[in-house]
């Protein structure tokens, strides 16, 4: 599915394709801290789909437990989140799922991922898989 995107003030715009009813929901406390929020929701795209059609992202490179370096992307004028990657090759982008125009046709979530960190409060999505750490 082609979906394309943008940041809040619409300074960054890009386009992607995604496979629909694959979205994770991440409940990290990386997710929380950079989103602001008790977890963030992400679709997977393929580095070769995805297309920066306006504006440069700020970067910020996030080095995880695992050592890996993590790219994450965002408009430096309104400071919306638009995407993670892999620093080093990126392959997949990971991009967030309130960026999207077509957010709704993206259909209901495949899994939570680090579901240790999810808040007390945040109920269990019944038949959703659920992984307490990174698949």
């Amino acid at each position: 599915m082609k979906v394309d995107g943008s940041c809040h003030c619409g300074e960054i715009t890009f386009e992607a394709e995604v496979e629909p009813g694959t979205t994770s929901l991440c409940h990290c406390r990386d997710c929380q801290v950079l989103s602001g929020t008790p977890f963030r929701a992400n679709i997977r795209a393929a580095a070769g789909s995805f297309r920066l059609l306006t504006g440069t992202p700020r970067e910020y490179v996030k080095t995880a437990a695992s050592r890996a370096k993590r790219v994450q992307a965002f408009c430096g004028t309104c400071g919306a989140s638009v995407y993670a990657c892999n620093a080093d090759e990126p392959r997949i982008y990971n991009l967030r799922v309130g960026t999207l125009r077509q957010s709704h046709d993206l259909g209901r979530p495949a899994r939570e991922i680090w579901t240790k960190g999810r808040m007390p409060w945040i109920p269990h999505l019944d038949d959703l898989p659920e992984f307490e750490g990174q698949p």
